[in-house]
């Protein structure tokens, strides 16, 4: 099931690149124009990170302009990793590192987005400064930001099947209506990590955003930058960090087109990958036109 050309390191080699191979994947038709300012020859840098940053501006949730930059042990408050995103813009990004270029890609891709999680992130480490407990608010953030998919929808009743686990009936019965009506954008890098070489049982957590059907026919960078603004204005609602059942499972292998096993109804029969569950998730929302 791995993508050809695709592969992690082996030995303590750096990871083999291809940046076409990525680019051909769904799983990184989110990336695909950072991807494509990226060289295609060799892994890609802090260096060339940074480049890419500064000319689209990216600023922390503090305003910091963000850089990539080596990781550092932390010794103080000040040296946590959100905090130091937030006051200096500096993101810890390990050389040669599959995870930690995908969450540098997606912070490119998806600035609003990250900056608020960000900020989020820092001011529940204010407030609890000190706890050891993280809080539900962060562990929302942190399980959009690590496996989170932003799901287009112009359709509520294919919404309303991926909230109910109505797994085959939604990716297999109404198969024309989800390539039509939907459209989905992995943010969480962990999920694109495993992508590399992905594995049946690969499982993200959905924002479905409701939009017009319009807004599926805008091109790519414009559908991205819309996502972006509404990915934040979820998740600007506190409403949003209340509860860790906010965000409904999706397995992302069930996707049509996202694997060529599922070209066959039985591969949907498979309860052990497609589970069901509770009727619906929390906070869900339900106006989609």
């Amino acid at each position: 099931m791995a993508h050809a050309g695709l592969s992690t390191a082996r030995g303590g080699e750096p990871p083999r690149w291809n940046r076409d191979a990525l680019a051909a994947s769904p799983f990184f038709a989110s990336l695909a124009p950072a991807l494509e300012a990226l060289p295609r020859d060799r892994f890609p840098t802090r260096d060339d990170l940074d480049a890419l940053a500064a000319r689209r501006q990216i600023r922390s949730g503090g305003g910091a302009p963000i850089r990539f930059v080596a990781p550092a042990a932390s010794t103080s408050f000040e040296d946590f990793y959100e905090v130091r995103i937030f006051r200096e813009g500096e993101v810890a990004t390990r050389a040669d590192n599959w995870h930690d270029l995908f969450n540098a890609l997606v912070w490119i891709t998806f600035p609003r987005s990250k900056a608020l999680l960000n900020a989020h992130h820092y001011r529940e480490m204010l407030a609890r400064r000190g706890e050891r407990l993280r809080g539900t608010a962060r562990d929302v953030l942190t399980l959009f930001d690590e496996g989170g998919v932003i799901v287009a929808c112009a359709d509520a009743s294919l919404a309303e099947l991926l909230v109910g686990f109505r797994w085959k009936e939604l990716f297999w019965q109404r198969r024309a209506d989800v390539a039509r009506a939907m459209r989905f954008r992995v943010f969480g890098h962990a999920i694109h990590e495993k992508a590399v070489a992905p594995f049946r049982g690969i499982t993200a957590k959905a924002l479905i955003v409701p939009v017009a059907p319009a807004a599926l026919e805008l091109p790519l960078e414009r559908e991205l930058a819309m996502l972006d603004e509404r990915a934040a204005a979820h998740f600007s609602n506190p409403e949003a960090l209340a509860t860790t059942r906010s965000l409904p499972p999706l397995p992302v292998l069930g996707i049509p087109g996202w694997t060529p096993e599922n070209d066959d109804p039985a591969y949907y029969d498979d309860t052990d990958h497609f589970r069901p569950g509770r009727a619906r998730s929390e906070g869900v929302p339900t106006n989609i036109r």
